[in-house]
């Protein structure tokens, strides 16, 4: 909540607080609390499937649960025409973030992975917008990304896997940070062509017809007919929840808050990460843990702690 020092003439500084965005705040930290919940789940489906056809059930099933969404909201199909290459661009670079993000599951080390791609997403978004904006970072977000950076070292118990660090997997993860962090500059503008929700829905469209040429039809029919229940479960959740849900959501905070302020808050994904594969996948929560999603935490208040201002 930010304080605004108002001096009037033979009265004392009045302090008038400025209203906070709580709900929107509030919105984003549970869908970082779902992105966190995804990588175990992607975990289980990286088990099953190759990349093509998860890229292709998942926005499948993201379109399907987001058109009823716009129309419940009433909100309009369309976008700008001017929005039209943008919104190419960011599907284009969402199905390279699935495909790095998918891949490096598969190869690298996961755990690992998570941390690196969720701690170097708001660096990279903040490096990228102050290159852009040609500007120096304010006291609070210098403090906000050196904690961050700390955090992300303290989950990675850099000291002890520094070997691996950059090993062949883990190098997918390196890829997908940085091409989130550009699509998320992307996002951030698209409430200039409409509603973002929409901007959204034509987002997975691109992106689902990147995956469709590469679907594996034989392997469709194999997974219909083998599939259990928590394959379905965990599917619908990537997608339902997770994309239709969680990521719009994210996008839509990108686009209120900007790219730099919205990217913040996956600082508090890896904490979400290591406590739901715990509660998931029996892994245990470690100290180095506990203290790197606290320190991350602090980064996200640091990073969005408003200044001062005389007026």
């Amino acid at each position: 909540m930010g304080i605004i020092i108002i001096f009037v003439p033979s009265t004392e500084p009045r302090i008038i607080m400025k209203k906070p965005q709580n709900s929107l705040v509030i919105a984003i930290i549970v869908s970082m609390l779902i992105w966190g919940l995804s990588w175990p789940s992607a975990k289980i489906l990286s088990g099953h499937i190759s990349y093509a056809n998860f890229g292709a059930y998942r926005y499948v099933l993201a379109l399907l649960t987001l058109f009823p969404t716009l129309l419940f909201l009433k909100a309009p199909l369309k976008i700008k025409k001017k929005g039209i290459p943008v919104a190419i661009l960011s599907g284009v670079l969402l199905a390279l973030y699935n495909l790095f993000f998918f891949k490096g599951l598969r190869m690298g080390f996961a755990g690992a992975g998570g941390v690196l791609v969720t701690i170097l997403n708001p660096i990279m978004a903040y490096g990228i917008g102050l290159l852009v904006s040609r500007k120096r970072p304010s006291r609070n977000e210098f403090i906000g990304l050196t904690l961050g950076l700390t955090a992300g070292c303290v989950l990675l118990k850099i000291w002890n896997n520094a070997d691996t660090l950059f090993a062949s997997g883990n190098l997918y993860f390196l890829a997908a940070a940085f091409t989130w962090a550009v699509m998320s500059k992307f996002t951030s503008v698209a409430f200039r062509y409409g509603y973002s929700i929409s901007f959204s829905l034509w987002q997975y469209l691109v992106t689902m017809c990147c995956f469709l040429p590469m679907l594996n039809v034989k392997e469709l029919q194999t997974t219909i007919a083998t599939a259990d229940i928590v394959f379905w479960i965990n599917l619908f959740f990537s997608a339902a929840i997770v994309t239709s849900g969680a990521t719009t959501l994210y996008f839509y905070a990108t686009a209120k808050l900007g790219a730099e302020k919205a990217s913040s808050f996956i600082f508090i994904v890896p904490f979400a990460a290591a406590v739901s594969s715990w509660l998931l996948l029996s892994e245990s929560i470690l100290i180095h843990t506990a203290i790197g999603g606290v320190i991350g935490i602090l980064a996200v208040y640091m990073i969005n702690k408003k200044r001062r201002e005389i007026i």
